[in-house]
C-alpha cells in the first residue's frame, strides 16, 4: 500500500496557499531551496508534475490544482478534528464550493442556497464570485463543485459542463416613494421618461428589457448601468432611479430597501442555472439546492 508523505503535501499546499516558494518559506521558516527539493520529492514519488514554469514564476498543473483541492480538505479536515477533540464545535464535514456569477442578485443566491444549512449533514459552504468565464474555468479545474448563473453555458466556450435550470420568475420594478407613487398609474408605460437603473448590456436580463421596452415603446431615462445587482440597488435605494429585482422576492427588497412597488411584468424573466461538469447531479448538498428551488422558491 502506498503512503502518503504528508510533510511533502503540506509544503505543496502552503506554497499554493501563499502565492509561491519564497513566501512559503517565510511562513515555514524554511530557506527555498529546502522546500524546491521537499517539493521535486513530492512530485517524483505522485509521477506527476505538478508545478510548471510561467515565465519568472510557477503556476500550478491542472493535476496540481487537483492536488490542491484534496490537500485543502485534507487539512480542514485535521483543523476539525483538532476543534472535535478540544471541545470546539465541529465544522461541516461535507465541502460545497459555490461559484457565483457577480451580476446574480444576493438576496436570490442567498435563498437559493439556504435550504442546504437544514440539512442532517452538516455543509461547509464556501462561495466565490466573479465573471462567468473565470468561474466555469474554475469548474473545469474542479475547484468548484457548481456555478450560480442567469443564463446557461454557451457553445462559444471550450469548458464541458452540463446546465440545470432551477427556476425562473417575472420582474418586478421598485421605487422609492417620491418616484413611485406617480408612476404606477399607467404602468408600465409610465415608464417612459423616468429615470431608470439598469444591468449592463453585457448582464443576459438586459436584452430581454431593451426588447420589451422596444416593443410597447417605451423609453425610459437611463441615469445608471451597473454589472453588480447590489449596487445598482444601492443607487435605487437612495432615490437615483428606478431598478428592478425577480419577483419572487420582492417582499424581501421592499423590507431591506425601504422602497415601493412601481409595478411587475412577466414578458421579461429571470432564469436561474446550476452549472456542473456532470450531467446527473449527485453532490448531496446541489441536490437539495436543486429540489428546494423547483419545488419551493419558483413553484
Amino acid at each position: 500500500m502506498e503512503w502518503l508523505n504528508y510533510h511533502h503535501l503540506y509544503y505543496f499546499w502552503v506554497v499554493i496557499r501563499e502565492g509561491g516558494i519564497t513566501a512559503a518559506g517565510k511562513r515555514l521558516h524554511l530557506v527555498p531551496s529546502t522546500i524546491s527539493s521537499q517539493l521535486s520529492t513530492f512530485e517524483q514519488a505522485l509521477e506527476v508534475k505538478l508545478f510548471q514554469r510561467v515565465g519568472r514564476n510557477i503556476e500550478p498543473t491542472e493535476m496540481g490544482h487537483l492536488v490542491f483541492q484534496y490537500a485543502d480538505e485534507i487539512f480542514s479536515l485535521g483543523k476539525e478534528l483538532m476543534n472535535t477533540v478540544h471541545g470546539h464545535p465541529k465544522a461541516g464535514r461535507i465541502p460545497l464550493r459555490v461559484g457565483v456569477v457577480d451580476a446574480l442578485p444576493k438576496m436570490i443566491v442567498r435563498d437559493l442556497l439556504d435550504p442546504i444549512f437544514k440539512m442532517e449533514e452538516p455543509i461547509r459552504l464556501v462561495c466565490s464570485e466573479n465573471k462567468k468565464e473565470a468561474l466555469l474555468a474554475n469548474l473545469a479545474l474542479h475547484e468548484l463543485d457548481i456555478v450560480l448563473s442567469d443564463s446557461p453555458i454557451g457553445t462559444d466556450l471550450s469548458v464541458k459542463a452540463f446546465n440545470h435550470i432551477l427556476g425562473e420568475c417575472g420582474v418586478t420594478f421598485f421605487a422609492v416613494d417620491e418616484l413611485s407613487g406617480p408612476l404606477e398609474q399607467g404602468f408600465p408605460f409610465s415608464l417612459s421618461g423616468a429615470p431608470m437603473l439598469l444591468p449592463l448590456r453585457s448582464v443576459t436580463l438586459r436584452e430581454e428589457l431593451d426588447l420589451w421596452f422596444e416593443s410597447l415603446q417605451i423609453a425610459p431615462l437611463i441615469v445608471g448601468e451597473f454589472d453588480d445587482a447590489a449596487l445598482l440597488k444601492a443607487f435605487g435605494q437612495k432615490g437615483d432611479g428606478i431598478f428592478m429585482a425577480p419577483t419572487v422576492i420582492e417582499n424581501e427588497v421592499q423590507r431591506q430597501y425601504k422602497v415601493s412597488i412601481v409595478g411587475r411584468t412577466e414578458e421579461v424573466r429571470y432564469r436561474f442555472y446550476a452549472i456542473s461538469i456532470e450531467k446527473i447531479l449527485t453532490h448531496p448538498a446541489v441536490l437539495t439546492i436543486s429540489t428546494a428551488a423547483r419545488h419551493s422558491l419558483f413553484a
